[in-house]
């Protein structure tokens, strides 16, 4: 495998993984005023591939956020209990946000490192040629 190769293949799996990522984000704000939804997780982990000699990014199992529903006060709501709340959601939308812009910038720099290796490939292609 040539050093482009690896380049792409290892920006390939960084883009593959901030896609997750944000795709779990965007469903945790979307949800965010869904009655007893959790938090959606997902942990990244590198594997080595010892054969190419690359590590790679790898999207672990998705995983619910166990931390305590919140308690909305809202008599009206059909969901109440006899004492007025029900389970509201677990999401906080400022980490949320917070994460999708981390998550939107990692993206950025994935797919400005896969265009680099790209075109110092298509640039050392046309030096041959000559």
């Amino acid at each position: 495998m040539s050093e482009f190769s690896k380049a792409l293949s290892v920006s390939t799996s960084g883009l593959q993984a901030q896609s997750s990522r944000l795709r779990h984000l965007s469903e945790n704000i979307s949800n965010a005023d869904t009655p007893g939804y959790r938090r959606k997780t997902i942990p990244f982990r590198t594997e080595f591939d010892a054969g190419n000699g690359i590590a790679r990014v790898e999207v672990g199992r998705m995983s619910l956020d166990d931390r305590a529903l919140e308690r909305v006060y809202d008599p009206g709501h059909p969901m109440a209990d006899g004492s007025g709340h029900y389970d509201g959601s677990n999401v906080d939308l400022l980490i949320e946000l917070a994460d999708a812009r981390e998550a939107q910038r990692s993206y950025e720099a994935n797919l400005k490192m896969f265009e680099q290796a790209r075109q110092m490939s298509s640039s050392l292609m046309q030096l041959l040629r000559r």
